[in-house]
């Protein structure tokens, strides 16, 4: 299997199965000199860890990271850092009934016409618990982002569990990691907490929508034509476990709006351009305007629930199915920390890209 890695000067090469001993991530183009340690990839492993209460699944997995390679003396030295997490919750057991059975709404039946080959147990590279490698990449990616871009904020949240959407006007940053849905609207939590708890006991699952937004983004970050900012940003959001689609900014609902209501106006401030809106989410032509940005992406129900639905088995024949183990009765919830690694190792990626064509921006303005 080909194309596991992603990413231009900072690369990131994700490896490992859901059941197998472990799984983790190569970097390759980490700047030399960054400040990293196990514990500071471990506070964003942490985030996404499996098992944290009742609206996740309950795999028991500590998700330790460990730094391999790379790292000496407290810092990055410029060489590929190797990082691994080892798996010790698998139940592979609890896959045995659909080991000849594809999943529906599952990737098991592409992959297996694909390569020819079943790992039954928990999907292997399909399962989202490769995103834990993404993960742990995004943490040494915010750590060099310190450095290059101080002011930068990376942020995820969920604003959508099926019917149910935030209030934007009680939107709270503080609100974000008070709940177990990474949601910034608290009434939000309480609505969703309920209405998941019901659907879990029932054996079904729902899709969500996150929304990651990085605030104090330089401009003058990406390029034209095909090395657009919100190209990559769509590709890695897209390339996330269960992403059945992404917006950029206003996104979709650009197409409903008037050229007057939709262009972000400008003004000039003490500090520079000034934006009346931010319909564009934070690029323009594919180049950071120095605004939020902002990327919006929907998660698919999880596929893999208690109740009975019909499917065929690798000889052809017509039978039913039911998942057993333990799965995400909402996986957007996991998805949130997913999308801010994502996040992160896209901007180091065009920071560096930027640093190494242009070095600083040449259209001064005021």
């Amino acid at each position: 299997m080909s194309l596991n890695t992603f990413g231009h000067l900072f690369r990131v090469t994700t490896w490992g199965e859901s059941h197998g001993p472990a799984l983790g991530a190569t970097i390759d183009g980490c700047p030399p000199g960054v400040p990293i340690s196990e514990e500071m990839i471990q506070h964003w492993l942490d985030k996404r860890k499996p098992g944290q209460n009742k609206y996740t699944t309950q795999r028991r997995e500590p998700d330790q990271v460990r730094i391999l390679s790379g790292v000496f003396e407290g810092v990055t030295t410029g060489t590929p850092v190797q990082l691994m997490i080892e798996n010790t919750d698998q139940r592979s057991k609890d896959y045995r009934d659909i080991m000849d059975k594809f999943r529906p709404g599952h990737a098991d039946i592409t992959y297996y016409q694909k390569y020819g080959v079943r790992d039954y147990r928990g999907g292997g590279r399909s399962s989202a618990r490769e995103t834990a490698s993404r993960v742990a990449a995004g943490g040494l990616a915010r750590e060099a982002l310190k450095a290059l871009a101080p002011n930068l904020q990376i942020t995820g949240y969920m604003t959508r569990m099926g019917a149910h959407e935030i209030d934007r006007a009680a939107f709270d940053w503080g609100q974000i990691g008070q709940n177990p849905f990474w949601t910034p609207d608290a009434t939000a939590a309480e609505i969703w907490a309920e209405y998941l708890d019901g659907l879990r006991k029932s054996g079904s699952s729902v899709g969500a929508v996150i929304e990651v937004t990085a605030r104090g983004m330089p401009a003058g970050i990406g390029a034209p034509v095909y090395g657009k900012l919100d190209t990559d940003l769509a590709a890695a959001m897209m390339s996330i476990n269960a992403v059945k689609g992404v917006e950029i900014g206003e996104g979709m609902s650009a197409a409903m709006l008037t050229g007057e209501l939709n262009a972000d106006e400008i003004t000039m401030g003490p500090d520079g351009p000034v934006y009346s809106s931010n319909h564009a989410g934070g690029i323009l032509g594919g180049i950071s305007t120095g605004q939020d940005v902002v990327v919006r992406f929907a998660v698919k129900p999880t596929s893999s629930i208690l109740l009975t639905r019909k499917t065929i088995t690798k000889a052809g024949e017509e039978t039913e199915i039911i998942t057993k183990g333990r799965h995400d009765p909402c996986v957007g919830i996991r998805a949130v920390p997913v999308g801010e690694a994502m996040m992160a190792c896209v901007l180091l990626d065009h920071v560096l890209l930027h640093r190494g064509q242009v070095g600083s921006n040449q259209g001064k303005i005021g």
